[in-house]
């Protein structure tokens, strides 16, 4: 048991490492995760001086915070994976694609999964629209919606029914602007997005008063999937924190 914690805590710094790598964001979280599970073998293995010196009500306290963050943190990734397993809707109006990011002028592996999963379902409901959201970032040539637009017309899908909100940098902002485009808070609504960030979206819709919101979850990329549900459930506790849940 205790060799298990070295090996895991080796594992998270080796995935950090990787993440670094690819650039990905909130990598740290791996290291800290790593280096704590380290910090703790050692502990609990070499018995330092230190920890046999600490009182037993100190010790019961830290050991009382980590189960509570872990609790917490099981709870959060309970909630997330329920998002995830939610089917398509028959009878929506409208689908929100939330925009992800744009390679020049080209989408990144997670947006072309998000433009091909709306594609499938505007073949599949061809009296649907769909609100393209998102904005310009860094390295972007075009924003976000622009791209979507341009690959969904590639596709066959018809530009007619494709509604450009080229604002938002944020989820939240996504649904506020889409808001404001066209009447989604009284309409049968589908968010399409990543199968991880689907119960964060949907939560954050109901928190705008749209009424009749569900998602439509896209994959995501195996590998990168670990990060996202943890950077996910850290997402969920910022948004409760600044008061968008």
């Amino acid at each position: 048991m205790i060799t298990a914690l070295l090996l895991i805590g080796i594992l998270f710094l080796a995935y950090y490492v990787f993440l670094q790598m690819k650039g990905m964001d909130f990598a740290v979280i791996w290291l800290m995760a790593g280096g704590m599970l380290i910090l703790v073998w050692y502990a609990l293995s070499r018995q330092p001086v230190w920890i046999s010196v600490l009182p037993q009500t100190v010790k019961a306290g830290i050991g009382i915070l980590f189960l509570l963050g872990f609790l917490l943190f099981a709870a959060l990734e309970i909630l997330i994976l329920h998002g995830m397993g939610t089917g398509w809707q028959n009878d929506l109006d409208y689908i929100i694609v939330l925009g992800a990011q744009v390679r020049g002028d080209r989408p990144s592996r997670a947006l072309r999964m998000r433009i091909d999963t709306a594609a499938d379902y505007l073949r599949e409901h061809p009296s649907v629209q769909a609100v393209l959201s998102g904005g310009q970032g860094p390295g972007e040539n075009m924003t976000e919606a622009e791209c979507m637009r341009n690959v969904l017309v590639e596709m066959g899908i018809s530009e007619d029914r494709l509604i450009l909100e080229d604002r938002s940098t944020s989820t939240w902002e996504n649904l506020t602007f889409s808001a404001g485009l066209v009447p989604l808070k009284k309409a049968g609504v589908g968010l399409v997005t990543q199968n991880f960030h689907v119960y964060r979206s949907v939560q954050l819709a109901r928190r705008q008063q749209y009424e009749r919101v569900s998602g439509i979850a896209a994959p995501s990329e195996p590998v990168n999937f670990p990060h996202f549900m943890v950077r996910e459930a850290f997402a969920l506790v910022k948004e409760k924190l600044v008061g968008n849940l």
